[in-house]
């Protein structure tokens, strides 16, 4: 990572010279020596509590990572989806990576950074033993959903499934468990999240994931100096693959999103082609 460090330190003190208006969070952030990141703390793998209470994941590696190459500490700030933008606003964290959806109208909020770093999508959790392995393989067969949710009619439209309604995702899990239904479609990210519990061991995600919708990392409005450090290390971080490298770590397959971006950012560095 000597390379990354060395570009993403010189784009961070070329900036600090260039616009200093600007820098203010990342000039606080190496004068005080501590970076400030919003993570999720409930949401394994990619932000959850171990044995011990720290918050530990995908996303928390990720900001040890952007710590590490500022030569700073790192402070994390547990945040749920109705309080991160909030605390952008609020200056209470410096920078966001939690597991939030990139829209237009969040981008109206905060400032969204380039390129996306994650994505989820729709897919399916099935027993093993079920053999599932195309989206068409369900055609007729009872598949769980929650009531409301947009999986459900594409599921039932495109691939013939036959949709179970359940007002929750725990009572839609507890009927997948029961035997009411052979698979369960929802978000990807979730069942990853619930893939990791011993409960379910036995189960998987045996499909392709389908209508990716990206995640972005978040800094304040107006903080050009910290966002443009924080896109190169999303930029480092898919050229050299780090994110599926956590993905594999933390036990889960590398999503789509990250394998194509991996793929089209390692073809702009020479020797790596191919």
């Amino acid at each position: 990572m000597a390379t990354g460090k060395l570009m993403a330190a010189t784009s961070a003190a070329a900036l600090l010279l260039a616009t200093p208006a600007s820098a203010d969070t990342l000039r606080d952030v190496l004068e005080s020596g501590t970076l400030t990141v919003g993570v999720k703390a409930d949401y394994k793998p990619y932000g959850f509590l171990d044995k011990e209470g720290n918050i530990v994941g995908i996303e928390p590696d990720l900001a040890q990572d952007a710590a590490d190459v500022l030569g700073v500490e790192l402070d994390l700030v547990p945040v749920v989806a109705s309080n991160r933008m909030q605390f952008l606003e609020q200056g209470k964290i410096d920078v966001m990576i939690a597991t939030m959806t990139d829209t237009a109208d969040r981008r109206d909020v905060v400032d969204i950074l380039n390129p996306d770093y994650y994505s989820s999508g729709t897919n399916v959790m099935a027993r093993k033993a079920s053999g599932f392995e195309e989206w068409d393989d369900l055609d007729g067969a009872p598949v769980c959903g929650v009531q409301g949710a947009f999986y459900n009619r594409k599921t039932e439209e495109a691939f013939g499934a036959e949709i179970v309604g359940f007002t929750g995702t725990s009572e839609a899990l507890n009927a997948l468990a029961q035997g009411r239904c052979v698979a369960f479609v929802y978000d990807d990210s979730f069942l990853n999240s619930r893939l990791q519990e011993e409960q379910w061991a036995d189960y998987e995600m045996p499909l392709e994931t389908i209508d990716d919708a990206p995640w972005g990392m978040a800094v304040k409005s107006g903080e050009d100096a910290m966002g443009a450090f924080m896109s190169g290390m999303i930029v480092h971080w898919h050229t050299t693959g780090r994110i599926t490298e956590l993905e594999r770590e933390y036990g889960i397959e590398p999503v789509p999103f990250t394998r194509r971006m991996h793929e089209q950012f390692r073809a702009f560095v020479p020797g790596e082609q191919g």
